[in-house]
Protein backbone atom coordinates (compact mmCIF):
# COMPACT_ATOMS: atom_id res chain seq x y z
CA UNK A 1 0.00 0.00 0.00
CA UNK A 2 1.52 3.46 -1.20
CA UNK A 3 2.39 5.83 1.62
CA UNK A 4 0.04 9.02 1.62
CA UNK A 5 1.94 12.36 0.86
CA UNK A 6 2.02 15.24 3.57
CA UNK A 7 0.44 18.32 2.66
CA UNK A 8 2.44 21.01 4.75
CA UNK A 9 1.34 24.55 5.69
CA UNK A 10 2.87 26.07 2.81
CA UNK A 11 0.97 23.37 0.46
CA UNK A 12 -2.34 24.68 2.21
CA UNK A 13 -1.67 28.78 1.56
CA UNK A 14 -0.98 27.71 -1.89
CA UNK A 15 -4.20 26.00 -2.06
CA UNK A 16 -6.46 28.29 -0.34
CA UNK A 17 -4.63 31.10 -2.82
CA UNK A 18 -5.54 28.65 -6.21
CA UNK A 19 -9.07 28.70 -4.91
CA UNK A 20 -9.21 32.58 -4.59
CA UNK A 21 -7.75 33.05 -7.95
CA UNK A 22 -9.80 30.33 -10.14
CA UNK A 23 -12.34 32.76 -11.13
CA UNK A 24 -14.63 32.50 -13.48
CA UNK A 25 -13.08 34.32 -16.94
CA UNK A 26 -14.61 36.29 -19.46
CA UNK A 27 -11.99 37.99 -20.93
CA UNK A 28 -9.21 36.01 -22.92
CA UNK A 29 -5.79 36.92 -25.24
CA UNK A 30 -6.38 34.76 -28.92
CA UNK A 31 -2.63 33.19 -27.74
CA UNK A 32 -2.64 29.51 -28.51
CA UNK A 33 -2.75 26.77 -26.17
CA UNK A 34 -0.06 23.99 -26.37
CA UNK A 35 -2.09 21.08 -27.04
CA UNK A 36 0.03 18.83 -25.24
CA UNK A 37 -1.24 21.15 -21.96
CA UNK A 38 -4.70 20.50 -22.69
CA UNK A 39 -4.07 17.00 -23.40
CA UNK A 40 -2.52 16.31 -19.60
CA UNK A 41 -5.75 18.27 -18.11
CA UNK A 42 -8.22 16.20 -19.70
CA UNK A 43 -6.06 13.06 -18.28
CA UNK A 44 -6.24 14.73 -14.98
CA UNK A 45 -10.10 14.85 -14.83
CA UNK A 46 -9.69 10.99 -14.94
CA UNK A 47 -8.31 10.92 -11.03
CA UNK A 48 -11.87 12.94 -10.56
CA UNK A 49 -14.22 10.93 -8.33
CA UNK A 50 -17.26 9.59 -10.25
CA UNK A 51 -20.50 7.49 -8.86
CA UNK A 52 -19.50 3.63 -9.63
CA UNK A 53 -16.47 4.79 -11.22
CA UNK A 54 -18.62 5.81 -14.46
CA UNK A 55 -16.79 8.22 -15.50
CA UNK A 56 -20.08 9.71 -17.75
CA UNK A 57 -17.97 12.94 -18.49
CA UNK A 58 -17.71 13.38 -22.16
CA UNK A 59 -15.68 16.15 -23.41
CA UNK A 60 -16.59 17.50 -26.66
CA UNK A 61 -13.65 20.17 -28.38
CA UNK A 62 -15.80 22.85 -30.50
CA UNK A 63 -12.96 23.89 -32.97
CA UNK A 64 -15.00 24.29 -36.43
CA UNK A 65 -16.20 27.79 -37.32
CA UNK A 66 -19.52 26.37 -37.89
CA UNK A 67 -19.81 24.94 -34.76
CA UNK A 68 -18.54 27.49 -33.05
CA UNK A 69 -21.05 29.95 -34.91
CA UNK A 70 -24.15 28.02 -33.88
CA UNK A 71 -22.81 28.32 -30.14
CA UNK A 72 -22.41 32.67 -30.52
CA UNK A 73 -26.16 32.23 -32.64
CA UNK A 74 -27.67 30.61 -29.52
CA UNK A 75 -25.96 32.25 -26.61
CA UNK A 76 -27.28 35.36 -28.51
CA UNK A 77 -30.76 34.83 -28.56
CA UNK A 78 -30.55 33.66 -25.05
CA UNK A 79 -28.60 36.40 -23.62
CA UNK A 80 -31.39 38.58 -25.44
CA UNK A 81 -33.79 36.43 -23.97
CA UNK A 82 -32.01 36.82 -20.64
CA UNK A 83 -32.30 40.72 -21.00
CA UNK A 84 -35.67 40.92 -21.73
CA UNK A 85 -36.24 39.45 -18.16
CA UNK A 86 -35.24 42.21 -16.21
CA UNK A 87 -36.20 46.31 -15.85
CA UNK A 88 -34.54 49.46 -14.78
CA UNK A 89 -30.81 49.75 -13.71
CA UNK A 90 -30.33 45.68 -13.26
CA UNK A 91 -31.27 45.10 -17.10
CA UNK A 92 -28.81 48.29 -17.95
CA UNK A 93 -26.07 46.68 -15.84
CA UNK A 94 -26.72 43.16 -17.30
CA UNK A 95 -26.62 44.72 -20.66
CA UNK A 96 -22.75 46.12 -19.64
CA UNK A 97 -21.87 42.53 -18.09
CA UNK A 98 -19.22 40.18 -20.25
CA UNK A 99 -20.35 37.20 -19.66
CA UNK A 100 -18.66 34.95 -22.36
CA UNK A 101 -15.37 34.75 -24.68
CA UNK A 102 -16.53 32.75 -27.33
CA UNK A 103 -14.97 34.93 -29.64
CA UNK A 104 -11.59 35.33 -28.06
CA UNK A 105 -10.61 31.88 -26.54
CA UNK A 106 -8.94 30.07 -28.21
CA UNK A 107 -9.89 26.58 -26.60
CA UNK A 108 -13.51 25.51 -26.39
CA UNK A 109 -15.58 22.55 -24.93
CA UNK A 110 -19.15 20.96 -24.54
CA UNK A 111 -18.85 19.03 -21.67
CA UNK A 112 -21.86 16.09 -21.29
CA UNK A 113 -22.85 13.60 -19.16
CA UNK A 114 -23.45 9.73 -20.55
CA UNK A 115 -26.66 9.08 -19.28
CA UNK A 116 -26.57 5.99 -21.76
CA UNK A 117 -23.51 4.98 -20.08
CA UNK A 118 -23.69 1.41 -18.32
CA UNK A 119 -20.28 1.27 -16.58
CA UNK A 120 -19.97 1.03 -12.91
CA UNK A 121 -23.39 -0.91 -13.49
CA UNK A 122 -25.58 1.56 -12.03
CA UNK A 123 -23.75 1.33 -8.64
CA UNK A 124 -24.81 4.25 -6.48
CA UNK A 125 -27.67 5.78 -9.12
CA UNK A 126 -30.22 4.09 -8.04
CA UNK A 127 -31.98 6.20 -5.61
CA UNK A 128 -29.92 9.37 -6.98
CA UNK A 129 -29.28 9.22 -10.85
CA UNK A 130 -28.31 12.94 -10.76
CA UNK A 131 -25.28 11.67 -9.81
CA UNK A 132 -23.91 11.12 -12.85
CA UNK A 133 -24.18 15.05 -13.58
CA UNK A 134 -22.26 15.96 -9.86
CA UNK A 135 -19.57 13.37 -11.16
CA UNK A 136 -19.22 15.38 -14.57
CA UNK A 137 -19.33 18.70 -12.35
CA UNK A 138 -16.43 17.19 -10.30
CA UNK A 139 -14.40 16.70 -13.08
CA UNK A 140 -15.01 20.46 -14.58
CA UNK A 141 -13.69 21.86 -10.84
CA UNK A 142 -10.51 19.81 -11.57
CA UNK A 143 -10.06 20.62 -14.95
CA UNK A 144 -10.93 23.88 -13.70
CA UNK A 145 -7.98 23.88 -10.47
CA UNK A 146 -5.48 21.91 -13.18
CA UNK A 147 -5.90 24.89 -15.74
CA UNK A 148 -5.55 28.02 -13.50
CA UNK A 149 -2.23 26.08 -11.97
CA UNK A 150 -0.67 26.72 -14.88
CA UNK A 151 -2.14 30.24 -16.02
CA UNK A 152 -4.97 29.55 -18.08
CA UNK A 153 -8.35 30.61 -17.37
CA UNK A 154 -11.71 28.89 -17.60
CA UNK A 155 -15.24 30.45 -18.24
CA UNK A 156 -18.25 28.76 -17.71
CA UNK A 157 -21.11 29.58 -20.34
CA UNK A 158 -24.41 28.82 -19.08
CA UNK A 159 -26.43 31.04 -21.66
CA UNK A 160 -27.15 28.40 -24.29
CA UNK A 161 -30.06 26.13 -25.39
CA UNK A 162 -28.60 22.56 -24.52
CA UNK A 163 -30.82 21.34 -27.46
CA UNK A 164 -28.89 23.52 -29.97
CA UNK A 165 -25.73 22.72 -28.49
CA UNK A 166 -26.54 19.18 -28.60
CA UNK A 167 -27.89 19.22 -32.44
CA UNK A 168 -24.71 22.15 -33.65
CA UNK A 169 -22.11 18.93 -32.24
CA UNK A 170 -24.26 16.44 -33.31
CA UNK A 171 -24.44 14.89 -29.87
CA UNK A 172 -26.21 11.33 -29.18
CA UNK A 173 -29.79 11.95 -27.12
CA UNK A 174 -28.57 9.83 -24.15
CA UNK A 175 -25.97 12.88 -23.51
CA UNK A 176 -26.83 16.02 -22.01
CA UNK A 177 -24.98 19.30 -21.57
CA UNK A 178 -23.53 20.26 -18.22
CA UNK A 179 -21.61 22.90 -19.36
CA UNK A 180 -19.91 24.71 -22.39
CA UNK A 181 -16.39 25.95 -21.23
CA UNK A 182 -14.38 28.61 -22.95
CA UNK A 183 -10.13 28.29 -21.50
CA UNK A 184 -7.27 30.30 -22.62
CA UNK A 185 -4.73 32.78 -21.18
CA UNK A 186 -6.58 35.51 -19.22
CA UNK A 187 -6.62 39.15 -20.62
CA UNK A 188 -6.64 40.39 -16.99
CA UNK A 189 -5.97 38.88 -13.37
CA UNK A 190 -8.08 39.78 -10.72
CA UNK A 191 -8.88 37.56 -7.41
CA UNK A 192 -12.32 38.84 -7.29
CA UNK A 193 -15.65 37.72 -8.93
CA UNK A 194 -16.29 40.34 -12.00
CA UNK A 195 -20.04 40.45 -11.01
CA UNK A 196 -19.19 41.30 -7.72
CA UNK A 197 -16.85 44.15 -9.37
CA UNK A 198 -20.14 45.14 -11.32
CA UNK A 199 -22.28 45.13 -7.99
CA UNK A 200 -24.66 42.88 -9.38
CA UNK A 201 -26.01 41.78 -6.20
CA UNK A 202 -26.15 45.86 -4.98
CA UNK A 203 -28.07 46.36 -8.09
Amino acid sequence: MSQAPVFDAAFARQFEDLLRWRRDVRRFTRDPVPLELIDMLLAQTRLSPSVGHAQPWRWLSVAEPAQRAAVQESFSRCNADALASYEGERAALYARLKLEGLREAPVQFAVFCDHGTERGHGLGRATMPEMLDYSVVAAITQFWLSARIHGLGVGWVSILDPGEIGKALDTAPEWKLVAYLCVGWPEEECDEPELVRAGWERS
